[in-house]
């Protein structure tokens, strides 16, 4: 199945469905347990016949794995645990001829410690061009024992390590990802050569890492941040004027980058991974920067009506406020997927939950599936692009009870062991009811796949009217009959009910717990669960939406 084949509509992006491919647990072709863009390529008719217009791919680069290739050695090649370029090239051929359009990562913040350019800066002395690349600095106290600063870690820990010198380097993140210094020219000169290597190949855009991490207040003597840097990952920094989250000097980064994804033809597009406030957000998004930014504020939103229709209100205006319309995604690979938590009491503490094992609080699973599929028709109605995370199609829940021994995200060793970190939400999806790692690969897979796992497959649910993939496909077919009116309006609603119409798209969600009447004459497009009949019409139950069609197209 094939669609929106002319690569030629520049604003594809304003109103599309991208479909998010973590690559180690997607597909593996080889048979090493480990997902490969051959795995990608053989399984891209999924994604073309669910409806999406786009995939992005999470990082394939040549990587040691200290945090699941976010730590990139070689920026221009594909580590060979993913295939080769070859097999990247063939990937983007069988992309485009579904009409499918292809985004990657791009990680500038930070590369791998094992990067050659970090591996001459540990063999130059203090002050030499090679140290300038990073973010190089002499100790605090007598003898430069203590690090520059307080800054701490995303992962745990001070974000300093020490060097045998005596000189300590930065990284936001784990030690072998050591943050690069975007005052140094020869940085920005060499993210835009990369930037171009991949344009060339034939990408359709980049979805830019940390992109609000980038540049740092370096001024000595450095300052301190008494603690207000260590939300979770995505969290908002605490204030404005930190020294190195959402800085004003990083949107000069952006604008560079702008300039290079409109020498294209058609324009390439960018998307912010930017953990910032609902205010700043917009920023990254003036006509001039980047194209969109992720919707965390979101995709942290509780199940509740008022909060929701809170979030919706501010990140349409933001987004409207520049010109552009914004992202709306409920899970990613460095979240609990939603499912669980729509299944948890709210305010629960995942992190608390993961630790034990998903025992406590007990998970109502037939709840968070309800809400889950509420949520999809909420998300997909509204105006912009939404971001789906493979396997949320399919209703995978999060895996809360890995084996400690299995766990491979950094977050584990570096908090000691408090935190087991984002492994349960990146087990591999399964594809088949049986056989050898549910049709991820023919061996085994690296994270291991719960029992029963092939009751989520894609061959258990295609064909089944009630199951969540059939939804998801019915689901992006009618969207697509209603994109290109970005009109957006609030209807009346009761306590607990969100309703509003996008175009002649009526999306109506009850979160009030008591099931609703619906409108007199209603005649539901789609409906995420049964919808009730009465001798005075149809009722939409507790943790359901549907879609109506509101007047005639």
């Amino acid at each position: 199945m094939t669609h929106n084949t002319s690569r030629g509509n520049a604003d594809w992006w304003r109103e599309s469905v991208v479909y998010q491919i973590y690559v180690p647990s997607f597909a593996d072709a080889d048979g090493d347990g480990m997902g490969d863009l051959r795995g990608v390529t053989d399984r891209l008719g999924h994604v073309a016949e669910l409806g999406a217009d786009a995939v992005w791919l999470t990082p394939f680069y040549r990587s040691p794995w200290a945090d699941g290739g976010y730590d990139v050695s070689d920026y221009r090649d594909v580590d060979p645990r993913h295939g080769t370029l070859d097999d990247f090239r063939e990937l983007l051929d069988r992309a485009h001829a579904l009409g499918l359009r292809v985004v990657v990562d791009i990680v500038p913040n930070h590369c791998s410690s094992e990067h050659p350019w970090f591996a001459e800066a540990l063999a130059s002395p203090p002050g030499s061009p090679a140290r300038d690349r990073f973010v190089f600095r002499d100790g605090r106290g007598p003898d430069g024992g203590e690090p520059p600063s307080d800054w701490q870690s995303k992962f745990g820990g001070p974000a300093w390590t020490r060097v045998p010198d005596g000189q300590w380097y930065m990284h936001i993140f784990a030690a072998e990802q050591p943050d690069l210094n975007w005052e140094n020219p020869e940085v920005l000169a060499e993210f835009e050569s990369i930037l171009r290597f991949w344009l060339d190949l034939g990408v359709d855009g980049f979805r830019v890492d940390v992109a609000h991490g980038m540049r740092k207040d370096l001024t000595p003597p450095l300052r301190d941040t008494r603690g207000s840097d260590s939300a979770p990952l995505n969290a908002p920094p605490e204030g404005h004027d930190h020294p190195f989250w959402d800085r004003d000097e990083v949107h000069d980064i952006h604008r560079a980058w702008r300039r290079v994804l409109d020498e294209y033809d058609p324009p390439r597009i960018a998307v912010a991974e930017a953990g910032v406030s609902e205010a700043r957000l917009p920023l990254y998004t003036r006509p001039d920067e980047l194209h969109q930014a992720f919707n965390f504020p979101y995709l942290r939103c509780p199940w509740n009506a008022a909060a929701l229709r809170r979030v919706v209100d501010a990140s349409l205006d933001g987004a409207r406020s520049v010109g552009a319309l914004p992202t709306w995604v409920l899970s990613n690979h460095d979240v609990v997927r939603h499912l669980s938590r729509y299944a948890l009491p709210e305010g629960a503490d995942t992190v608390a939950w993961l630790m034990s094992d998903g025992r406590e609080p007990a998970a109502d699973e037939e709840l968070g599936r309800r809400r889950a599929r509420a949520a999809a028709l909420l998300t997909l109605a509204l105006p912009g692009t939404t971001y789906l995370y493979q396997g949320e199609e399919l209703g995978l829940p999060e895996v809360a009870d890995l084996p400690r021994e299995a766990l491979r995200d950094p977050m584990w060793e570096r908090t000691g062991r408090a935190r087991k970190g984002r492994d349960g939400c990146r087990v591999p999806i399964p594809w088949e009811r049986s056989g050898p790692s549910y049709g991820f690969g023919p061996g085994g897979s690296w994270l291991p796949q719960p029992e029963g796992w092939g009751e989520y497959s894609v061959e258990a649910q295609t064909g089944r009217p009630d199951s969540f993939l059939e939804l998801y496909r019915a689901a992006l077919k009618i969207r697509r009959s209603f994109t290109g009116d970005e009109g957006f309006a609030w209807l009346p609603s009761r306590e607990g009910e969100l309703a509003f119409r996008k175009g002649a798209l009526e999306c109506r969600v009850n979160l009030s717990g008591a099931p609703l009447p619906l409108p007199p004459s209603a005649e539901p497009l789609l409906a995420s669960g049964e919808c009730g009949g009465g001798p005075a019409g149809g009722v939409l139950p507790p943790d359901t939406a549907v879609w109506l069609e509101s007047r005639p197209r």
